[in-house]
């Protein structure tokens, strides 16, 4: 049986419930047919309201306040169309860094920070390493690079 059938047999039941002749001739039908419409009209708000939460979820990636996520999120795109890889690292300053922070205590995904030998601060935000730049301006991405040492140099 598939699951149209069901669904479609069962709000069909309901619906043949309401307009029944035992229904109509206890005199509610004018107050039935009023009710199911306000509760039509009721749930087809909910959903409505449902759909504009969900949409503002998404769109609030790329608002003012995910503005860190947006701007790494380019320089990965960019790197991945001239490569077809992530970068292995980005360097940014500190607002963008708390704002990655933020964004993955914001969603509920595990922060992986580190310190690197010579002193620096990594996080790693999707495949790339971020690293920390607090000597340049606050709001500072830099380009992508790779690892050099990961590749093989000819001559």
């Amino acid at each position: 049986m598939e699951r149209r059938a069901v669904v479609g047999g069962s709000l069909l039941a309901g619906l043949s419930t309401l307009m029944s002749p035992a229904a109509l001739a206890a005199g509610a039908s004018a107050e039935a047919a009023s009710a199911a419409a306000g509760d039509l009209e009721g749930v087809s708000d909910s959903i409505d309201r449902l759909r504009l939460t969900v949409e503002r979820q998404f769109a609030s990636v790329y608002t003012d306040t995910w503005q860190g996520v947006a701007r790494i999120r380019q320089q990965q795109h960019t790197w991945m169309r001239s490569t077809q890889k992530y970068p292995d690292f980005i360097e940014v300053g500190l607002d963008v860094w708390d704002n990655i922070y933020d964004w993955h205590v914001v969603h509920q995904l595990p922060v992986n920070m580190t310190r690197t030998s010579d002193g620096r601060y990594t996080m790693v935000f999707m495949y790339t390493t971020l690293l920390l730049r607090p000597d340049q301006a606050p709001d500072f991405v830099g380009f992508a690079f790779d690892a050099d040492s990961a590749r093989p140099r000819t001559r």
